[in-house]
């Protein structure tokens, strides 16, 4: 099953995928789930099960507006420099990190599957990122890494977007250059992990405009998902609808020589073997 956040006729609600269609879930089942994130708090999965099995698509899927399929999470945290070959692209000698490089991320900051990304004119370093990221099932604090899996909704796919320059603004963060609004994306949609492949056998793939640019697999993680969720949950309570983006594969385009940085008109997938892609153009914000 394949959970969205969409818009149609004005009016934003949530579903699940089925054909090529989407089974309106907000609308049946109420106030009692009245977005993604309070269907995922619920605990509602059979039940949605249950309705998508004895129902007709009420949408197609090319007549609604993707929206981010958590609209309101509470939190985004985002792991950088994560796989072993990342580390390496640095170039710069250092052993591998003992522990997750971490930052936060606005709502406000990403776009929805088929939304536009924005270039700022503030800065012609817009970069691309492509990511994998965990959306949290069931709360938690202190989670043990065998424990780490049931907490686990699902996963979807994320451009984590940078403006490279902004990055190097703090001395010791990266806020900055990660939160420029519209600057990144996120989607088309969440599936359950049992349904997309083993976590540690993932492959995740970018493309600009139709090149390959990244390509990675879970296996050469650093830190794996279960490594992640225990090590945040220690010093912060894990929530239904949180999303942990895990870090991106070599082949940004600032390690291009010269950089290969996105501009108006680009067009961005991002693919998740098992998921499906998250696709994006870039347009220059309009002022």
């Amino acid at each position: 099953m394949k959970f969205l956040t969409y818009q149609t006729q004005g009016r934003e609600t949530y579903g699940v995928v089925k054909g090529d269609g989407v089974v309106d879930l907000g609308a049946r089942l109420g106030q009692r789930c009245a977005d993604l994130k309070s269907f995922i708090a619920s605990g509602a999965f059979v039940q949605a099960q249950t309705i998508a099995q004895n129902s007709a698509p009420d949408h197609d899927l090319t007549d609604i507006a993707f929206l981010p399929p958590i609209g309101k999470p509470d939190k985004i945290l985002c792991v950088g420099v994560n796989y072993v070959n990342r580390n390496a692209e640095y170039k710069d000698g250092s052993e591998p990190p003992k522990y997750p490089s971490l930052f936060m991320r606005t709502p406000g900051s990403l776009v929805g599957h088929k939304q536009n990304i924005v270039k700022p004119p503030e800065s012609d370093q817009l970069d691309y990122e492509g990511e994998i990221v965990i959306v949290i099932g069931k709360s938690g604090r202190r989670i043990p890494e065998r424990e780490a899996p049931s907490h686990i909704f699902g996963l979807t796919c994320m451009n984590d977007g940078s403006v490279r320059d902004w990055l190097r603004h703090g001395k010791f963060n990266v806020t900055q250059g990660k939160n420029f609004e519209k600057s990144g994306s996120v989607g088309p949609w969440i599936a359950p992990c049992d349904e997309i492949g083993s976590l540690g056998e993932l492959e995740l793939l970018t493309r600009i405009n139709g090149e390959e640019r990244q390509r990675g697999n879970t296996g050469n993680l650093l830190f794996p998902f279960t490594r992640l969720l225990s090590y945040i949950s220690t010093f912060i309570e894990l929530q239904p609808g949180d999303m942990i983006a895990t870090g991106t594969p070599p082949g940004a385009g600032a390690r291009f020589d010269p950089p290969r940085y996105l501009k108006d008109g680009d067009h961005i997938e991002i693919e998740l073997k098992g998921l499906g892609i998250l696709k994006n153009n870039v347009i220059n914000e309009p002022l």
